[in-house]
């Protein structure tokens, strides 16, 4: 039913050359192939920390319950206290590595945290033009300065008269506060100083 064939001039290669040429072959594929698999590793973890800074600058950040101001000479504000606490989603801010960009129609500036202990009322009242000021309102562990628990509230104290030279915030003039963590997680904060200044002593507390 089958009949073999023959064909004398029809041979297979074989020999040295054949088995250089197949291993080259082989080579070159698994060279290949682990640059590949490094580069797939290398985007993985790229994306990931991509992913995740993305992440932090969203969550990571805080929010600013209520403001008030105190009223200086000459009818401006003198002073400006913002209470915060934790955004939610955030796992944790700390304000030693925060900073707060200042924004008024006339100066421009970024203060950094110079509290030392939580006592400013008491050892240092007034910030610099360079810096702001915190007391703890609730801390649960005692962790100054760190924002790690719904509880935990601070005040943040700005010397706008130091910052504006001298002058303070008079009536109308608007101060935008950018607070930023350390992963980038921005608030943003618009105040616009009150008209109802007139009659004020100083001193005097008023709702921003």
């Amino acid at each position: 039913m089958f009949s073999e064939l023959f064909n004398d001039e029809d041979r297979g290669q074989v020999g040295i050359g054949t088995l250089i040429v197949f291993i080259a072959m082989v080579l070159v594929a698994a060279i290949a192939a682990g640059v590949l698999v490094n580069t797939a590793g290398f985007l993985q973890a790229t994306a990931e920390d991509a992913g995740e800074q993305s992440v932090n600058k969203v969550t990571n950040r805080v929010e600013v319950l209520n403001a008030h101001g105190t009223v200086g000479d000459s009818e401006v504000i003198d002073n400006m206290t913002l209470t915060i606490r934790l955004a939610a989603g955030s796992s944790s801010v700390d304000m030693n590595e925060s900073s707060i960009k200042y924004l008024s129609d006339d100066t421009v500036t970024t203060l950094t945290n110079q509290s030392d202990d939580g006592e400013t009322n008491d050892v240092r009242p007034y910030a610099d033009s360079d810096e702001f000021l915190m007391d703890e309102v609730t801390d649960d562990d005692g962790s100054f300065g760190v924002l790690n628990s719904m509880n935990d509230r601070y005040e943040v104290k700005i010397n706008t008269s130091a910052i504006e030279g001298g002058t303070g915030l008079g009536t109308g003039e608007r101060v935008t506060l950018e607070i930023t963590s350390r992963t980038g997680g921005t608030t943003q904060v618009i105040m616009t100083m009150p008209q109802q200044l007139a009659g004020k002593e100083r001193g005097d507390p008023i709702k921003l």
